[in-house]
Formats: C-alpha cells, structure tokens, sequence
C-alpha cells in the first residue's frame, strides 16, 4: 500500500495510507500515514457509523497539508470484541452421498444470496474463484486432503487466494443468516470452528506443509494463529 503510495505521489497524487498495524505502517514509511487502532479488515473503525468513519476521514484529509512524510495516531480505539464464533444455524444436511462440505456449500448458497443483495460482494467472492465455482475449489482442497498433491488437485490458483474466496463465499453467507454486523474475527472464527469446509482448508493446509511446499502457498489460507 504504501509502495503504491509513492509511486502516485511521484506523479503528483496526494494519498494518504491508513493502516492498524503500527510496525507494517512505518516500515512502508508512506508519505502520510494514519495509524488506526482498529481491528484488521475494518480500516474505518466501526461498521455502520457513520458520525465515527467520518471523523477518521476527516482526521485523514487534515494529513494532505503536511510538507513532510508523517504518520500521525488516531485518538479512539475500536477494541477487536470477536474472540467468539458467530451463533449461526448452518444448514441440516440434504445428501448424504454428498461430502459434507459440499453439501454445506449448497445449504448456504440462499442465505449468500441475500447477504449480496443485502450488502453487495463487499466479502463475497470472485477475486480467483467465482460463486459458482466456490463447490469445485473446495473439492480440490478435498482431494489434497486425501493425499493428492495440490498442483494436481485441481485448485483454481493459488491455494492461499482460493481459500480466501471460499472464506469469503462462508462469511458473506453468514450475514445473510444473522441480522446484525458480526463483531469482527468472529466470521472467521466461525468458518475455521464450527463449519466442514473451514475444517478442510485447514486440514489441506496442513497436507501441505507436511509435504514440503513453499510457505507462501499454503500458509495465508487461515490467520497465522490457525
């Protein structure tokens, strides 16, 4: 982020980066920075309040009057509050030839839908991996489970992007089943906790460290703490 702040200001492009992990923010020393105290994935605090996203908007733009490089702090902390899982109803089982994370994938396919005409694909996915093809990446993550090498499973990228889709696919459904937004960390807790697929990613992620692949491909599939 902060790479690709230089190169617009080099072209005459005032940015400003806002970021919550102090280290991360000053080791990419952008040309003006906004360290927020914010759980990670919600850069302006506090969903749905708009009196609070905007005073870290306003507190930003005041940064564009700065002649020289500066990262200045937020005053307010948003604390992370999603220690738990989601309460969500997944939905019962309907094939029972079906592997159960398939078969869970097309339970949630409704409530995925009405999250995205709810709220748009903000989390959904379609960065590698369409909505429709959600079924047949998990069934290649199946197949390295039970031994397959990833390069010839199938995976539809790189596994570590394709799990982030099939992530994504799991907690936009997950709004669609709840009426409120989940405090943050909770989707993921969630999908990794309580849900079949979340457990194949994690059980396909450990096949292949187990098998000697490079760190990148396989280890940002779950946060580091998985």
């Amino acid at each position: 982020m902060s790479t690709l702040a230089h190169v617009f200001e080099a072209h005459g492009i005032a940015t400003i980066s806002l970021g919550s992990v102090r280290k991360q923010l000053e080791s990419g020393a952008p040309p003006r920075g906004l360290l927020c105290n914010f759980p990670l994935g919600r850069p302006l605090g506090v969903p749905n309040d708009k009196e609070f996203q905007h005073k870290v908007l306003a507190h930003a733009f005041n940064l564009l009057g700065a002649e020289h490089p500066l990262i200045e702090e937020f005053n307010e902390t948003v604390e992370e509050g999603g220690a738990a899982s989601l309460s969500c109803p997944l939905p019962p089982r309907s094939n029972e030839g079906l592997h159960a994370a398939l078969d869970e994938i097309r339970g949630l396919r409704p409530a995925y839908d009405r999250a995205i005409e709810r709220y748009g694909n903000r989390a959904g996915t379609g960065r590698v991996v369409e909505v429709d093809k959600i079924e047949s990446a998990v069934a290649s993550l199946i197949r390295v489970v039970e031994g397959t090498p990833w390069k010839q499973a199938g995976i539809p990228g790189i596994p570590s992007r394709v799990a982030q889709d099939i992530r994504g696919y799991y907690e936009c459904a997950a709004l669609g089943l709840s009426d409120h937004i989940p405090a943050a960390w909770s989707g993921a807790n969630w999908f990794f906790d309580i849900t079949e697929t979340g457990q194949i990613v994690l059980q396909a992620r450990a096949a292949m460290k187990q098998a000697g692949e490079k760190r990148p491909i396989w280890f940002y599939m779950a946060p580091g703490d998985r």
